[in-house]
């Protein structure tokens, strides 16, 4: 019995419960070996392969979630910041929501990955959480949900209806591009020609008026295109000029790995940071700037000027 063409798909379904790929991984190399050990116990008659999988991954899932803190952005823990030249201090007590990178699986499981939508569903309940992602993103059947639970199908019914209401109440869930669309890929390359020429002017013209900015594990955060082009500016005195960004995507949205100029030479990565683009203009910006999340993403700590050339 293989249960590897399951992997993918059951990675990126623990990390919409729990909002760390490393979790995530750990939990389903931990279904993986449930299922192995109860393989001889499975009855093909009551449930497919993947929906008993499905099974074992919710319930690990849950357990651990039991009694857990919610994962969240710092947009989701108080109002913006009005202060763009506010201290930079790291907050690590806070288990902060990790992207997920799009290049470690393939890419047929993206439905449901935006990083503000995850974000959304560390709000709910683990159980109305698991409800939601089973019927709305995977598209299991009221009754295959009921069972993978052990409850009724009128219980499902009610907790996706509850935790479809709990999201819609958050804002900021419409569909946006995809990061191949061409105008999505023009943008991010507007953006990195004007990051690598430190023009603040010519980043503001890309954002929205009310463009977010925020930068776990950093607690604080902006809203507007004023207080990002002033933060930008700050960064680049901080940090000098001449920085050069690497593109890929996270949670199924364009991303850039930024690197800063090194006094001796080359670039050390800085940030791994992930756009909302709408209608052609960067509404939201999520700069990580976590060695853990850059040791999923696999990034090079260091790279020279002809690398980022080659990467493009």
């Amino acid at each position: 019995m293989d249960f590897e063409p399951y992997r993918g798909e059951l990675v990126a379904y623990c990390y919409r419960m729990l909002g760390s790929f490393h979790e995530a991984e750990d939990l389903v190399q931990e279904t993986m070996l449930r299922a192995w050990k109860a393989r001889d116990r499975y009855d093909y008659t009551r449930a497919s392969v993947r929906t008993w999988l499905y099974r074992i991954a919710t319930n690990a899932c849950l357990t651990a979630l039991e009694g857990r803190a919610r994962r969240p952005l710092p947009s989701g823990l108080g109002a913006p910041n009005d202060d763009p030249g506010a201290p930079l201090t790291p907050t690590f007590d806070i288990p902060w929501l990790q992207p997920f990178p799009d290049v470690r699986f393939d890419t047929g499981v993206r439905a449901g990955m935006r990083l503000a939508l995850v974000a959304a569903m560390q709000v709910l309940p683990p159980r109305q959480r698991a409800v939601l992602v089973l019927r709305e993103v995977l598209e299991f059947s009221a009754a295959e949900v009921a069972a993978q639970l052990r409850t009724t199908v009128p219980a499902v019914n009610s907790a996706l209806q509850r935790a479809r209401a709990a999201v819609a109440d958050l804002g900021d869930m419409g569909e946006v591009a995809e990061p191949d669309d061409p105008e999505v890929r023009a943008v991010i390359q507007r953006y990195v020609r004007a990051f690598e020429a430190a023009d603040v002017p010519a980043l503001v013209r890309l954002l929205t008026d009310d463009a977010v900015l925020e930068m776990p594990p950093v607690p604080l955060w902006y809203r507007g295109s004023r207080d990002y082009g002033l933060f930008i500016r700050r960064v680049f005195e901080m940090r000098g000029t001449g920085w050069g960004m690497r593109p890929l995507t996270a949670n199924g949205q364009p991303a850039l790995a930024a690197y800063a100029p090194e006094l001796g030479g080359g670039h050390r990565l800085h940030t791994l940071q992930v756009f909302t683009i709408t209608g052609g203009r960067v509404a939201r910006n999520v700069v990580f700037a976590d060695p853990a999340v850059f040791d999923a993403f696999d990034l090079p700590k260091r790279i020279s000027f002809d690398e980022f050339r080659q990467a493009r």
